[in-house]
């Protein structure tokens, strides 16, 4: 990288159609308080909250597919003190020797402009209140004090946030973001330990005529309990998910291909043993262990193949997809 790039006023980074940072500026390192191998072949997500993930995947990603570029995205970058620093991204992608490339620029916002908006409408609200009844201004002294917590509450918004962004709001468990981050995680872990893990695939059999018998509400109710079993037998390291419908996923870390199967055979037995309040179900479960040619597509990929065995040999087993190749 050329002197003047490497030291422009602003931010520059390169990712990969994958999104693997391939080259970065000395502002940009600069600006977050890292240096050249801290950021280098890592995931570009690896320097965004949760909640800024979610904007990336559902605002950046698709755009700079369809356009080809992206102009002026907010969004806070993650320094290596942990601290957000606010910019202001503009993309666009480009193709060179024959591999897609994403060239991005950000410029460091030195305020919240979201959090600035919401002061602003809350000031308007309080100059609409000065002019009504005797009755709205009780609620102008109320609004007052709500103003007064919002300045407080600026720190806690990203953090709720992301907790609002992990969570399966029927279930309680964690949910599919959070395992998509946490299955990138162990196999990062496995990558630089060789600490083998696997993976579980819940689906409950003929959840559907449970729905058209019943009703949704029993079916949530089910799904409900069945969580409540999947967390209760789970160890404490193991990641418990809902992928999905009638979905349930396991990360079992440290987990051999002999240990999955026994394992998933443990839940499988339980789950046809336990009532679910008035009613009684089974699953089919598919399992798959990390290999060194895994990713995370393919991982899923192989345990859910598993899991359609199950399903088209009877239901109410266990395959890993071992016994597939």
């Amino acid at each position: 990288m050329d002197t003047q790039l490497d030291f422009a006023p602003c931010g520059y980074f390169s990712i990969s159609s994958k999104g693997i940072i391939q080259s970065v500026n000395q502002t940009l390192l600069n600006m977050l308080g890292y240096d050249r191998n801290g950021m280098l072949d890592r995931h570009i997500e690896s320097f965004l909250s949760v909640t800024n993930k979610l904007f990336f995947h559902t605002y950046f990603y698709p755009f700079i597919q369809l356009y080809g570029q992206v102009s002026e995205l907010y969004l806070s970058l993650k320094a290596s003190s942990q601290l957000d620093v606010p910019v202001l991204l503009n993309g666009v992608r480009q193709e060179r020797n024959g591999e897609i490339f994403i060239d991005c620029v950000v410029v460091e916002m030195r305020k919240r402009l979201e959090h600035e908006k919401d002061i602003l409408q809350t000031k308007k609200r309080l100059e609409e209140l000065y002019q009504a009844t005797n009755e709205a201004n009780k609620k102008l002294e109320l609004l007052h004090q709500e103003y007064e917590i919002k300045q407080q509450e600026l720190m806690n918004v990203n953090h709720q946030l992301e907790t609002i962004a992990l969570t399966d709001p029927l279930t309680g468990l964690k949910n599919r973001r959070f395992l998509q981050e946490s299955l990138l995680t162990n196999i990062a872990l496995f990558q630089r330990t060789q600490l083998s893990f696997s993976l579980l695939i819940f689906d409950i059999d003929h959840f559907k005529s449970i729905n058209d018998t019943y009703g949704h509400p029993v079916g949530d109710l089910v799904l409900i309990k069945l969580a409540q079993l999947l967390k209760a037998e789970a160890r404490e390291i193991d990641i418990v998910a809902r992928y999905g419908g009638e979905e349930f996923i396991l990360i079992l870390p440290n987990t051999t291909q002999e240990d999955s199967s026994r394992i998933a055979e443990r839940y499988r037995s339980k789950i046809e043993a336990t009532p679910m309040g008035e009613y009684r179900i089974t699953t089919s479960i598919g399992a798959a262990t990390i290999t060194q040619e895994d990713s995370d597509q393919t991982l899923l990929q192989k345990a859910d193949q598993a899991l359609y065995y199950s399903k088209a040999n009877g239901r109410n087993r266990v395959t890993h997809a071992i016994a597939l190749t």
